[in-house]
């Protein structure tokens, strides 16, 4: 018994080493020297599991702080591990995790480690101009500042002097917020970077902060066409929330849109977030189209539909169904029993189409293996929970249509 109390006493003490990384890394973008002392900038990671594994844990230290702060506009980095303790190798048998060497894989090169060399660049950030080309500009209004606040959408490529190196700074972040984030081939000459900035003034100086940005990857579609793709989208944390994500998209389907070589923009892997996004912004962009009137909406979906989306901005037939049927709830009057039958039918037309192809499958299957009247009886309990199913898709979409339009409305 004495061994097994030992053990759980050298557990327990173990245990006091362990660090969750989400807590432990602390991120600022900083635009003045107070920022460094201000808890207010300071933001977290939501995922670490990249760097730390998925127990997002560093072991061997207490009181563990992983600082990464990266001055606003050109991201130059200061990078310092701080501890108030760590464990000794030779009296606990064990070792620290080796932090400092997972963090240095995915940030460039080229980092302070100490706060003066970080300051003394900060005085430098007034010669930080955006990258590339400006396609859009529009302002918000910041309640805390009292006052609009403008932001800039540029389009930039490798070709610009020092981008590189800047994207290089930029996409770490995409490690602590998107949960399966890689970094792409910036050699390949196919990429189209977007970038966000906000203007700000220091000292009557107009300086530049980074917000977010877009990469798109733009596919080959023979004989002639590109097929533009959306491969990752980052606001960064301190300005989510605002209404700039809904700009970058919009900007960047208006920047294709005039491009007669283009066919349609697509998403790769898109999460359920930039799906809502999307929704708004092509609703948006299309409730203007003579084919989405209120009649030609209640007569149902169309090919005219589809190929006035695809022509004029873009759309594909996938997304433009999905258009279609937002336009289509906000043209029905739901507490009328006739109009609302015909709606989620029309829904449940189309949510029904992959059940049907798994049903034939199914079918297919049990002829070879079971007797007729046994397949029926399954086949009946699979078409019961097949309904109950269909119609908690259809509720879940029908809140999701209500949230866009409701967004729309205050638009």
């Amino acid at each position: 018994t004495f061994f097994f109390s030992g053990l759980t006493a050298t557990e327990k003490k173990l245990a006091e080493y362990k660090c969750n990384t989400n807590e432990a890394i602390q991120l600022k973008l900083v635009r003045f020297p107070e920022d460094l002392e201000d808890e207010n900038t300071t933001f977290n990671p939501e995922y670490s599991h990249q760097v730390f594994g998925d127990d997002e844990v560093a072991f061997g230290y207490k009181g563990l702080k992983i600082l990464l702060y990266y001055i606003a506009g050109n991201l130059s980095t200061l990078f310092r591990v701080e501890y108030t303790s760590r464990v000794n190798e030779k009296f606990d048998c064990v070792e620290a995790d080796d932090v400092e060497s997972k963090i240095r894989e995915i940030i460039p090169p080229g980092f302070c480690t100490n706060t003066d060399d970080f300051v003394s660049l900060l005085e430098k950030e007034v010669n930080f101009k955006p990258f590339g080309m400006l396609l859009h500009t529009y302002s918000i209004h910041n309640e805390e500042a009292g006052e609009d606040i403008t932001y800039q959408i540029y389009k930039a490529d490798m070709t610009c002097p020092g981008f590189r190196e800047y994207h290089e700074r930029l996409q770490t972040f995409l490690m602590w917020f998107i949960e399966t984030a890689s970094f792409i081939d910036v050699d390949d000459e196919r990429w189209n970077y977007f970038l966000v900035f906000e203007k700000y003034n220091k000292d009557g100086a107009t300086l530049f902060a980074t917000v977010g940005y877009m990469t798109v990857y733009n596919y080959y579609v023979y004989p002639d066409k590109t097929r533009p793709r959306v491969s990752q989208m980052l606001i960064l944390p301190p300005f989510q929330g605002e209404g700039h994500g809904a700009q970058l998209l919009e900007t960047v389907h208006r920047y294709y849109m005039s491009s007669p070589t283009v066919l349609d923009i697509t998403a790769e892997d898109p999460s359920e977030n930039y799906v809502k996004l999307r929704d708004f912004v092509l609703v948006k962009l299309c409730q203007d189209l003579l084919c989405f009137s209120p009649v030609k909406l209640m007569q149902g979906f169309s090919q005219e539909m589809v190929t006035e989306a695809q022509q004029k901005l873009k759309i594909n037939k996938q997304h433009t169904r999905r258009v279609y049927e937002i336009l289509r709830l906000r043209a029905t009057n739901m507490g009328d029993a006739e109009q609302s039958r015909s709606y989620r039918l029309d829904v449940k037309r189309r949510l029904i189409g992959p059940y049907k192809k798994k049903q034939r499958e199914l079918a297919k299957m049990r002829r070879c293996l079971r007797p007729e009247e046994m397949t029926n009886q399954l086949n009946q309990i699979d078409l019961n929970l097949q309904r109950e199913q269909l119609e908690e898709s259809f509720q879940q979409l029908v809140s999701d249509y209500r949230r866009v339009l409701e967004r729309l409305a205050q638009a």
